[in-house]
């Protein structure tokens, strides 16, 4: 049996496109551009968890949408709304302080948010007019928040497969909250669909009416459990 002396720090190697040695003096793609720290951003991994690809990170204008979104909650100081971003993706999205700080001043300067000084700390709070502007960004801020939990997932299941690949379904959803079989699946449709990126026109629209039907299906069974079953 193979011996692994270090495997969460070989796993972040791989998560990061890097070497162990490059990770040992900080490099790695979570630090090109002082946006994110960690494992980068949930745009950067790909559909199966493992390992980053290449991808926009969020933009200024998403952030700010999304520190008014967690502002609606309760107040919170810069620092915790760092940290309540990294909690929402498991650690994989952490935008640093050079993003946050002067996001968190220009919606002070729109009238966005109001602060209150504690000592050297800020408190930042929604105003009325940040919840109107954010009230018109729900649907975004929702499916920038469902980017963040579905990559917290597959953090889980990427760390837990790693070190408990043996594990049975039940047990994997029980850790991970996700089942083998579905990752297997979104897997292999990933494959699929790279293996016939060169379809031609006709085998490229009978692809796309799967597609949609497989999408209307899973869109309508959202909120039915009726015929859910539990991993066995």
């Amino acid at each position: 049996m193979l011996f692994w002396p270090n495997l969460p720090f070989l796993l972040r190697a791989r998560m990061l496109n890097a070497s162990p040695s490059s990770l040992a003096h900080g490099r790695g793609h979570g630090h090109r551009d002082g946006h994110s720290r960690g494992w980068g951003n949930p745009h950067d991994m790909d559909d199966d968890g493992g390992g980053p690809m290449r991808g926009r990170k969020f933009s200024a204008d998403e952030l700010q949408v999304m520190l008014l979104a967690l502002l609606e909650q309760q107040p919170r100081h810069g620092y915790e709304l760092i940290k309540a971003l990294q909690a929402l993706s498991n650690g994989f999205y952490s935008p640093s302080p050079g993003v946050v700080y002067p996001a968190l001043s220009y919606l002070e300067d729109i009238g966005y948010t109001s602060v209150r000084t504690h000592g050297t700390r800020k408190q930042y709070s929604l105003t009325e007019a940040g919840r109107i502007y954010l009230d018109a960004q729900r649907e975004r801020a929702e499916r920038m928040f469902a980017s963040l939990r579905h990559v917290a997932r597959k953090m889980a299941w990427v760390r837990h497969a790693w070190r408990h690949g043996g594990e049975t379904d039940e047990e994997m959803f029980a850790a991970t909250g996700w089942l083998r079989e579905f990752v297997e699946a979104r897997r292999a449709l990933k494959e699929a669909l790279g293996r016939h990126s060169d379809a031609t026109a006709a085998q490229q629209h009978r692809i796309a009416a799967i597609l949609r039907r497989a999408t209307k299906d899973i869109q309508e069974g959202e909120g039915d459990t009726t015929n859910t079953q539990e991993p066995q």
